[in-house]
């Protein structure tokens, strides 16, 4: 009764090891291809259960989803001769298992191929321009141009390369040294001239004002010379009447602004009673 027992349990791990190696499941963001003897067969599996032989079939599978690719940086030359470095990446996808697996094995084997021929593309075409067609108006139609031929080198490896993008744009250190002292030159230049053009700037505008201070200064001068005449007009034209209409008071008047011009505080005199001063009829 024990050696049956045993026996089924032998023969379940048995069937349950062959139904293991019989089946595969592929996901939804996968395709597969399936290898006898380490050669693959020419169907490419989707997504879904599928059926092999146990023990001399296997499974390679591979990402069917757009994948990302960012490049190492590297050095290329503009038409003017100008060294820049480029930093890039590239999306792409495999719409060929079979031939990528053919061809390329692995994606790590992938991604060196296409770094080596986005390279050579993009440095093809940056040495057909200069450094600011590169970096300004040429840089989309670059991209485009070096997508296309890209995609048509690689499709024959069951790749398609869906766009080929220069993050940034970069000059080599002893290029950078050299371009930032020409732009501070260029900036210490117009510096100068800017401050040259403010000082001429404040002088006239100073010269001016110094003029307008002087001519409206002159203006209140002359006017104020004019009304103090008139006033002084006016009050000899008022003392006039005033004395000729009443010379007594007019006199007592005058009396009174000497002993107020005279005595002043705290002053001393010494007068005799005779004094003119004293007597305000003289």
């Amino acid at each position: 009764m024990r050696n049956n027992s045993l026996t089924i349990v032998i023969v379940l791990l048995v069937v349950a090891v062959v139904g293991s190696q019989c089946f595969f499941t592929v996901h939804q963001t996968q395709t597969a291809l399936v290898l006898q003897l380490g050669e693959p067969l020419d169907r490419v599996y989707e997504p879904g259960l599928h059926f092999k032989m146990p023990f001399i079939q296997n499974v390679v599978y591979f990402d069917s989803r757009v994948l990302d690719y960012e490049a190492r940086s590297r050095e290329a030359f503009t038409v003017d001769k100008k060294a820049i470095v480029l930093d890039n990446y590239a999306r792409w996808k495999i719409i060929n298992p079979l031939q990528f697996y053919r061809t390329m094995r692995t994606i790590p084997g992938a991604q060196a191929r296409l770094d080596d021929v986005v390279y050579s593309q993009l440095r093809a075409l940056v040495g057909a321009y200069t450094l600011t067609e590169v970096v300004s108006s040429h840089r989309a139609a670059i991209m485009k141009e070096v997508t296309n031929k890209v995609s048509a080198l690689m499709h024959s490896y069951g790749v398609e390369v869906l766009d080929v993008r220069i993050k940034r744009t970069d000059l080599p250190p002893e290029n950078q040294r050299a371009i930032f002292g020409r732009m501070r030159a260029e900036r210490e230049r117009q510096a100068k001239q800017y401050r040259s053009e403010g000082e001429e700037e404040s002088t006239r505008i100073r010269s001016d004002a110094d003029r307008q201070r002087a001519v409206i200064l002159a203006e209140a001068a002359r006017e104020a010379q004019i009304t103090r005449g008139t006033g002084d007009a006016k009050a000899a034209s008022v003392y006039a009447q005033s004395y000729n209409k009443a010379p007594q008071f007019y006199a007592y008047q005058r009396w009174l602004e000497a002993m107020r011009k005279s005595l002043k505080e705290n002053s001393k005199m010494v007068l005799a009673n005779e004094a003119p001063l004293l007597n305000p009829q003289h």
